[in-house]
C-alpha cells in the first residue's frame, strides 16, 4: 500500500535585536512612558499604543541608530516588529509608527506648560529610582545652525554663533545638568538670537522645581556670574561658582590684586590633580580675596561676603605663553617686511604713514593690550637729485625721501606679559568649609561635563545638526525628545562607572583590535555598541513557531550585571513558542 507525505512549510524570519532591550529596559525604570502618558494627553482620535509607547519605541531607535529623522522608524519597527512587542510589552499595528504620529508626538512635547511639569516630574522619579543625591548643576548653552527659513517671531533666527556659522540661523539650547552623571534636569530651547545672561535665571528655578532642593552649587562660564544671577542664588539658598569676565573684573583690577603675588608678599596655594595613573599632578596654584555684595532679587535685599579666588593654571599659561611668541613674532616679520621692494608693491611715502602700518599690523596681530611688547623706529633719509636743463623744461633740483622700518622686541615687556598669563579670578559664595580654593578649582575643571553633552547632542550619537525639520513647534519637540535621549546615556554610564568604582574591577573586551584594554570608565555608546549582532530568529513549521536567540557573549553579560539589568530583558523574547507572530 502506499503512503503519501504532504511536506510543511518552513518560513523563517529575523529580526536584528542589539541594544534594544537594554535601552528600553533603562526607560522603564526611569518610567518614562507611564510619566508621558500622565502629562501628554493625545487627541480624542489616537489608537493603537500609547503616546508613552510610542516615544518609547522611537528614543530606542534614535539611540540604537543614531538617526532622529521620522521618516526612518516605521521601516525599522517593521522590521523588529516582535523584539519590539517583547520588549513594550504591547502589540504592534504597521500604523503605530507613521510620520505623522511622530509629528503628534513632538507637537504635544513643544506644549511649554505639559513639558515643564513632565520634566520635573521625570527629575524627581529619576533621581529616586536612581538614589542619586544632588550636589553640582551645571549651567550651559550652545547653539545649532541650519539653513532654515528666518520669521520675524520664528524660533531660527541670525545670532551669535557657537559654531562658528554666523551665516546661518540657528536655535539655542540651554542645559541644566547634575554632576556627576552631566545628566539633563533642564532644557530650555529658545530663538537663535537671544543673548544667554537672560537665560540662567529661568533655568535656575527649572532646576529648583525638578530636583526640589536648595543649598546646590550652581557651576557656569561668566553669563552665570551676572549680579542679577548671584543674588538670584544667594536669595534662594544656593551656591555658585564661575569666572569673572574682563568687563566684570578689569585688566586693571586683576593687576591689583596681582601685585602682592609679584613683591612675594602673597602666598599662594598649590593645586593638585590627581591623573588616570594615580599619579599627582601640579595643574594650578592661587590665592583668594573677599568683596562685600548688596544686590536685589525679586524684591529681597540680599548682602553677602563673596569669596575672589584668583587662580594661576599652568596649562592656560603654557598655551597661551606659545601663542602670544607666535603672534609677535609673526608681527615683527610683517614690520620687517614692509622695507621689501617688489614689483606692484604699494610702498608708503612718507614715515608718519609707516608708523600707521607698524600699528596696524600689531593691533591685528598681537592686540591693542600687548602692543607696546614692540618697539620700531622709522628713519627717514633725504637725498638731491639734480636735473639739468632739456629744451623747455628747466633745471631743477629734486628730493627724493626714502623710510625704512627697524623693529625689535622688549624682552622684559614681553616677560612682563607672560606672567600675567593663565591667570583669572572666579566667585563663589560657598563658604571655604564646603568648597575649599582647591575643590573649586577641580569642580570648575569637570565643566567638560556639559561641553559633552552637547557634542553628543550635536554629533553622534543624536545628531541633531543637520535638523531635517522646518517647523518651529517640532523643532521644540525634537530637540525635547533628544534632551530625554541624553538622560537615557548619561544614566547607563552613570551605573556602569559606579559599580565598577565600587568593585574596583575593569572592564575588557569594549575596544576593536584591541580586546585586552581594559577601562573603569566605559561610555554608553561603546556598552551599547558590545550588544551588536544579537538576533532572534522564528522558524515557522506548519502551525508552530520556534524562537532562537542569539547567546550572550561573556562581555554582554558582564555589561548587563553591571547596569543591574537581568538576562532576562533578552530571554523573554525568545520564551513563547508553537505560535506563529
Amino acid at each position: 500500500m502506499g503512503m503519501t507525505r504532504q511536506l510543511e512549510q518552513l518560513t523563517v524570519i529575523t529580526e536584528r535585536v542589539d541594544d534594544i532591550p537594554v535601552l528600553i529596559a533603562s526607560m522603564e525604570r526611569m518610567g518614562l512612558a507611564e510619566l508621558v502618558d500622565e502629562h501628554f494627553a493625545p487627541h480624542g482620535n489616537w489608537r493603537g499604543i500609547s503616546l508613552g509607547r510610542m516615544l518609547t519605541g522611537w528614543l530606542a531607535h534614535v539611540l540604537s541608530e543614531a538617526d532622529h529623522r521620522l521618516n526612518r522608524v516605521q521601516d525599522w519597527v517593521a522590521k523588529r516588529g516582535e523584539t519590539l512587542r517583547g520588549c513594550l510589552d504591547t502589540e504592534l499595528r504597521d500604523l503605530d509608527f507613521t510620520d505623522d504620529r511622530l509629528a503628534i508626538g513632538l507637537d504635544r512635547l513643544s506644549d511649554d506648560q505639559d513639558w515643564a511639569e513632565f520634566e520635573q516630574a521625570l527629575t524627581r522619579r529619576t533621581i529616586r529610582a536612581y538614589a542619586l543625591t544632588p550636589q553640582c548643576v551645571r549651567i550651559d548653552s550652545t547653539t545649532a545652525s541650519g539653513r532654515w527659513a528666518v520669521t520675524e517671531e520664528g524660533l531660527f533666527q541670525f545670532g551669535h554663533s557657537k559654531d562658528h556659522r554666523p551665516d546661518l540661523p540657528q536655535v539655542k539650547v540651554v542645559l541644566s545638568t547634575l554632576d556627576p552623571l552631566g545628566m539633563p534636569v533642564a532644557t530650555q530651547v529658545v530663538s537663535g538670537e537671544k543673548a544667554d545672561d537672560p537665560l540662567y535665571i529661568p533655568a535656575i528655578d527649572q532646576v529648583r522645581a525638578g530636583v526640589g532642593q536648595r543649598g546646590l552649587l550652581y557651576v557656569g562660564d561668566c553669563k552665570l556670574m551676572s549680579l542679577a544671577t548671584r543674588a538670584h542664588l544667594q536669595a534662594g539658598g544656593d551656591s555658585y561658582l564661575g569666572p569673572f569676565s574682563l568687563v566684570q573684573v578689569s585688566s586693571e583690577t586683576l593687576g591689583d590684586y596681582l601685585a602682592p603675588v609679584w613683591a612675594n608678599a602673597q602666598p599662594l596655594t598649590d593645586v593638585y590633580h590627581r591623573r588616570a595613573d594615580g599619579e599627582q599632578e601640579h595643574i594650578a596654584a592661587g590665592f583668594e580675596r573677599s568683596e562685600t555684595l548688596t544686590a536685589s532679587s525679586g524684591g529681597q535685599t540680599s548682602a553677602w561676603v563673596e569669596r575672589r579666588l584668583v587662580i594661576h593654571s599652568f596649562a592656560h599659561a603654557k598655551v597661551a605663553e606659545a601663542a602670544l611668541r607666535r603672534q609677535v613674532e609673526q608681527a615683527r616679520r610683517a614690520i620687517e617686511a614692509l622695507n621689501e621692494r617688489k614689483r606692484g608693491k604699494k610702498r608708503c611715502t612718507d614715515a608718519e604713514s609707516w608708523q600707521q602700518a607698524a600699528e596696524a599690523i600689531v593691533t591685528q596681530q598681537v592686540g591693542a593690550a600687548h602692543a607696546g611688547l614692540l618697539v620700531w623706529q622709522v628713519t627717514e633719509q633725504t637725498q638731491e637729485r639734480h636735473t639739468r636743463q632739456y629744451g623747455d623744461r628747466p633745471a631743477e633740483t629734486r628730493i627724493q625721501r626714502q623710510c625704512s622700518i627697524s623693529v625689535q622686541l622688549d624682552e622684559l615687556a614681553l616677560q612682563q606679559a607672560i606672567r600675567r598669563l593663565g591667570w583669572r579670578v572666579y566667585g563663589t559664595n560657598a563658604p571655604s568649609s564646603e568648597l575649599s580654593l582647591t575643590k573649586a578649582v577641580l569642580a570648575y575643571r569637570a565643566e567638560y561635563l556639559v561641553e559633552r553633552n552637547f557634542g553628543r547632542l550635536k554629533g553622534k550619537p543624536l545628531t541633531l545638526t543637520p535638523m531635517y525639520l522646518q517647523d518651529d513647534q517640532r523643532a521644540t519637540g525634537l530637540i525635547r525628545l533628544l534632551s530625554i535621549c541624553l538622560r537615557v546615556l548619561t544614566l547607563l554610564e552613570h551605573v556602569a562607572r559606579s559599580r565598577l568604582a565600587e568593585t574596583g574591577e575593569k572592564l575588557r573586551g569594549l575596544y576593536a583590535g584591541n580586546p585586552t584594554r581594559a577601562t573603569d570608565r566605559p561610555t554608553t555608546e561603546a556598552l551599547l555598541h558590545g550588544f551588536k549582532d544579537i538576533f532572534l530568529s522564528l522558524v515557522t513549521l506548519g502551525e508552530h513557531t520556534y524562537r532562537h536567540l542569539t547567546p550572550h557573549s561573556e562581555l554582554q553579560l558582564k555589561t548587563l550585571n553591571l547596569l543591574g539589568f537581568s538576562t532576562d530583558i533578552y530571554t523573554k523574547l525568545a520564551a513563547h513558542s508553537g505560535n506563529p507572530p
